[in-house]
């Protein structure tokens, strides 16, 4: 069967104030279809690589909502790239209320679609709107106790130091102190692995004006996000990837975060953290959770 065909128009709205970027795809030919919402990880945009989901997911009869976080590629907010998980919980609170206000989809049938960090968020999402159908959640950050454990002491103590760094400048009226979102290992950064670099410059366009560096206070507040502690309120059906060779969130995390949902389907593939963005890795997952979406939005 070919992929159906479809528009995207752009679908914007606002989260406490500030205007989000949205784009929505559309298959054509389909009257009132459940949507996929969508928004990306760690200090990331929507235009890495959400698009190439979207088409996989519009392609089966699926609409599919795909949004910026506030400070984040199109949306409005200063400073820019400024990670805060609550606060992207609230912006995907704001995108479900907006995308069920929309005349021509079916409300009632929302799935969320989250990768690494907001792997993590639609988990957080979906434990507080029992409206939600159904959840994706790939590669996902469970929780920043055991990611910090993973990267050791050393690298704690510098994610300490630098987000105190920041802190010092909001309370001086001061401009962020940035450190690098991606860095190799001999640096120091939010990921700092020896495949995070380059695995997340890859998958960043090449026309993309995203600068590589966020405020440094996020380090003082991942420590107390924990979306694992949610997931027994996940009353929907999850699809929860879990890559076995992942240097940033170890799997055994994300195993205990699955073992406490009531309706997760796992799957585990022997891929690293970024591997399932591109090439045959990408079209094989991707096949996975379009397959699950449309079981549970479609029937």
């Amino acid at each position: 069967m070919s992929p159906m065909a479809y528009s995207r128009t752009d679908s914007d709205f606002v989260s406490r104030g500030t205007r989000c970027s949205g784009w929505l795809y559309l298959p054509e030919g389909v009257q009132d279809p459940p949507v996929v919402i969508m928004a990306h990880g760690l200090a990331a945009e929507r235009t890495f690589r959400l698009p190439a989901y979207a088409e996989k997911f519009v392609g089966r009869g699926l609409a599919t909502f795909l949004f910026d976080y506030r400070n984040f590629g199109g949306s409005d907010g200063e400073p820019r790239n400024l990670v805060n998980p609550w606060r992207h919980v609230q912006d995907w609170h704001a995108a479900i209320a907006h995308v069920r206000g929309l005349p021509n989809v079916r409300a009632e049938k929302i799935a969320l679609w989250g990768s690494s960090f907001s792997g993590g968020h639609v988990t957080v999402v979906a434990a507080k709107d029992p409206g939600v159908s159904a959840i994706v959640s790939q590669v996902p950050f469970v929780d920043g106790l055991s990611t910090l454990d993973a990267l050791g002491p050393a690298y704690t103590l510098k994610a300490l130091l630098a987000g105190c760094r920041d802190l010092c400048r909001i309370l001086t009226f001061r401009p962020p102190y940035c450190v690098p979102v991606v860095e190799e290992p001999d640096g120091f950064g939010l990921m700092n692995r020896p495949d995070s670099k380059s695995g997340y410059l890859a998958i960043v366009p090449e026309d993309s004006s995203w600068k590589n560096e966020c405020p440094a206070r996020i380090m003082l507040a991942i420590t107390f996000y924990r979306p694992v502690s949610f997931a027994s309120k996940v009353k929907c059906p999850a699809f929860v990837l879990i890559a076995e060779k992942d240097s940033l969130i170890p799997a055994k995390a994300v195993e205990r975060l699955a073992a406490k949902m009531p309706r997760a389907e796992v799957v585990r593939v022997p891929l690293g953290h970024f591997d399932v963005y591109l090439g045959e890795p990408f079209e094989e997952t991707a096949k996975l959770e379009a397959d699950f979406l449309e079981r549970h939005l479609l029937g």
